[in-house]
């Protein structure tokens, strides 16, 4: 049996072909909306034309001096260069000169994009004609206050000098916060390292998962709303709310209220997102497409599904520039890290062995993923199965799934 999953986000988006020995029992776990249509232009601005609550861009803009664009970096799936015209005609719309508008790279505690990535995310022509800076968590940050959980609110100077604010982002299930988009692109997006620390550690210390929250809750997850009274507190005007498909089409848009907004993205995105549990597979193929550079994601979701009794999991997170760097969470030496960090001493209970496809993931990469003496780095797909062969011969029950990281699994 052949099975086509995709790899290579942001540099060619191509399959890569997984080819099973005939006799193994193949289950492709694909998520609810994994080809679900692609907005059409018009249905694009329809979007804009009917935010909710808040008003259309073009009316809410009139009469500001300044304009920040703030969009998020290649670890996200959002196809950004196809939206941006429609930002651009609504800030026309109400007067506003291309001079006055800049774009910001909300990188969180991600590494710095470079201006090949700029034009992957924004397209080849806005560098050119605009300003587009990226976001640096270290230094010209605004201190706003506290949230009224202490989280220290510091925020991109830049941004808090403008008068009008608009950002773009993808609506995706996430470990920590339920789903992503909305208010995470102002806290962690263009906050200060201290802000972004005590959002991740104070509220959830130590761990990959909030204590007491369901997945996918957004309405009592305490990081996301710090982040969105963060938000509150920066006066972010607009949120641009982006639900994807496997291929990473905008399926669903939700333009206005940095909160409300997202709650309706939220609403759709259940629906695209959500896949079936797989039947107590041997071995778990895990691919991350939406978040290739952070494989840890889809393994933290994905690895939910395992029973107790364990499993063989094969990690693909195919993307040349490999795993994104985080000052947070990332290893910076073999005893040193970010304050987040913590090596990982021992496997997962549920995970029996990692194999990891190659060669995009390196040494270094496992750090979020697992022990460097417990992991298992395959070059080629030919290898993972010889790998797999030696152990489980000819009968062998394997769980595919597409992309780990935006799918999510009910109950897990």
């Amino acid at each position: 049996m052949k099975v086509n999953i995709p790899q290579n986000p942001w540099y060619g988006d191509d399959l890569l072909e997984l080819d099973f020995p005939s006799s193994w029992e193949v289950e492709v776990c694909r998520m609810a909306g994994e080809n679900a249509p692609k907005l059409s232009g018009e249905a694009i601005q329809a979007a804009f034309d009917n935010p909710i609550g808040t008003g259309r861009i073009r009316d809410l803009a009139r009469g500001k001096k300044e304009v920040v664009i703030i969009f998020d970096d290649l670890s996200r799936p959002t196809k950004t260069a196809e939206l941006i015209p429609y930002v651009l005609r609504e800030l026309k719309e109400a007067g506003i000169e291309n001079d006055n508008i800049r774009f910001i790279a909300a990188l969180g505690a991600h590494g710095q994009m470079k201006l090949n990535d700029f034009q992957k995310k924004l397209g080849r022509d806005i560098p050119r004609n605009f300003r587009v800076y990226n976001h640096n968590p270290y230094e010209n940050c605004t201190l706003l206050g506290k949230t009224s959980r202490g989280t220290p609110v510091a925020i991109n100077s830049e941004v808090m000098s403008c008068d009008f604010k608009i950002a773009i982002g993808a609506v995706v299930p996430h470990p920590l916060t339920g789903f992503g988009g909305g208010a995470k692109i102002i806290l962690p997006g263009i906050a200060y390292i201290d802000s972004i620390y005590a959002n991740h550690h104070n509220l959830s210390p130590g761990k990959y998962v909030v204590d007491g929250v369901k997945p996918l809750d957004v309405d009592n997850n305490p990081l996301r709303l710090d982040s969105e009274e963060a938000a509150g507190m920066v006066g972010l005007d607009v949120m641009v709310n982006v639900v994807v498909n496997l291929q990473r089409d905008t399926v669903g848009l939700y333009v206005g209220d940095v909160v409300t907004a997202h709650r309706e993205a939220v609403k759709l995105g259940e629906s695209i997102y959500t896949t079936k549990k797989p039947v107590q597979p041997d071995v778990y193929i895990i691919n991350n497409y939406g978040k290739a550079s952070e494989a840890s994601v889809g393994l933290g979701i994905a690895g939910r599904t395992i029973p107790p009794e364990g499993g063989d999991v094969v990690l693909i997170g195919n993307i040349p520039e490999g795993q994104c760097c985080h000052y947070l969470l990332r290893s910076y030496g073999k005893t040193i890290g970010g304050k987040l960090w913590h090596p990982i001493k021992k496997m997962g209970s549920r995970i029996k062995r990692l194999i990891v496809l190659g060669p995009d993931i390196d040494m270094a990469g496992l750090d979020l993923l697992g022990p460097d003496d417990k992991t298992v780095i395959a070059d080629s797909w030919p290898e993972i199965i010889k790998i797999l062969q030696a152990t489980y011969g000819q009968k062998c029950k394997v769980a595919v799934i597409p992309d780990a990281s935006i799918q999510y699994f009910p109950g897990c």
